[in-house]
């Protein structure tokens, strides 16, 4: 991994010099766009609307318009910002770990030690094992100012950035505001359903079915080219039958209750071999 950005995290007289490393990747299947006439290859130009040219990344400039007039931003103007120049991971307080909603995380990095010493390092790691809290840390990365969350995992410190406040939209529907009411064998049935789907969290038994698929579209297109059969690639697809019968709520958690515990006792009984 290549490191992104170098700081240090500050609290009181405590400076913990850290290198900063993306936590995660994107795994999507890399697609382009092309003419569906001729198969050629789409792409996007950075083309100047006074000259005409095409511009070179390294020759644009940010600007503001206020309607009235413009103010262009170049990329020294923006560095000479206070936050910009800063290299410090301010730790603000120390909150209680479930107070952070998860609702508010964004993008989530890595900490390294970036010191002689590891010493500081492991015991801001350990006391927020210890102490069960998460940091909240503000500094400034990638020309914006972040709010973040830092806490450790798995022996190394992380920081979540978090949304703004004002970044989270609130839920206004009024489908919401209607009074429903819920009867105490709907409750049950739906307490019985959410028992029976019960189990721990193992992220590495999931894994992303729709990119699966497109790698073996590819790879049969690769093969077969246009005159590819996807009925015999991926099979056919299952149709559910109309009956059109209409199940009501307690009837629908009443089969799923039922569906869910036959399926649960397959799993577990284990399956007997054929003589020979």
């Amino acid at each position: 991994m290549r490191a992104i950005w170098k700081g240090a995290i500050t609290f009181g007289l405590v400076n913990v010099p850290v290198k900063v490393y993306s936590a995660t990747e994107d795994h999507d299947i890399a697609l382009h766009q092309v003419h569906d006439k001729d198969g050629g290859r789409i792409r996007y130009q950075r083309r100047c609307e006074v000259c005409g040219k095409i511009i070179k990344y390294e020759n644009i400039d940010k600007a503001y318009d206020d309607g009235e007039r413009t103010v262009v931003l170049t990329a020294e103007d923006m560095a000479s910002l206070p936050q910009e120049k800063s290299r410090e991971i301010e730790v603000v307080e120390f909150v209680p770990t479930e107070q952070v909603d998860p609702m508010m995380f964004d993008r989530s990095y890595y900490l390294e030690p970036d010191s002689s010493s590891s010493k500081a390092y492991v015991l801001l790691r350990k006391t927020l094992e210890s102490t069960e809290r998460t940091a909240i840390v503000r500094f400034a990365l990638r020309q914006k100012t972040r709010l973040a969350a830092l806490r450790a995992r798995d022996g190394v410190l992380v920081i979540q950035t978090l949304l703004w406040e004002d970044e989270i939209r609130k839920a206004d529907f009024d489908s919401l505001k209607e009074r429903v009411r819920i009867s105490a064998k709907e409750f049950e049935l739906s307490n019985a359903l959410v028992e029976s789907f019960a189990d721990d969290f193992k992220p590495e038994q999931f894994s992303d079915e729709y990119q699966e698929e497109l790698r073996t579209l590819i790879d049969a297109k690769l093969e077969q080219g246009e005159a590819l059969d996807t009925d015999a690639t991926f099979g056919e697809s299952e149709k559910e039958e109309d009956t059109g019968e209409v199940i009501d709520l307690m009837e629908a958690l009443r089969r799923s209750v039922e569906k869910s515990r036959d399926a649960k006792k397959k799993k577990k009984s284990p399956s007997k071999k054929k003589p020979a």
